[in-house]
């Protein structure tokens, strides 16, 4: 399932490569599950957070 997120590098929308669910620390010590991949263009690391976990 390809997920879309923000390349901050290109400045677009584009579906992430080699994603992978991340569990990461939110506020009020409620984890929150997060999106990370790679841009297929240029290789930089994509990010997006979901909802709680």
């Amino acid at each position: 399932m390809p997920t879309t997120g923000y390349c901050v590098k290109c400045k677009e929308k584009k579906e992430m490569k080699d994603e992978k669910e991340v569990s990461m620390k939110g506020k009020g010590g409620v984890a929150r599950r997060a999106m990370t991949g790679t841009c297929p263009k240029c290789g930089t690391k994509m990010f997006r957070i979901m909802g709680k976990a």
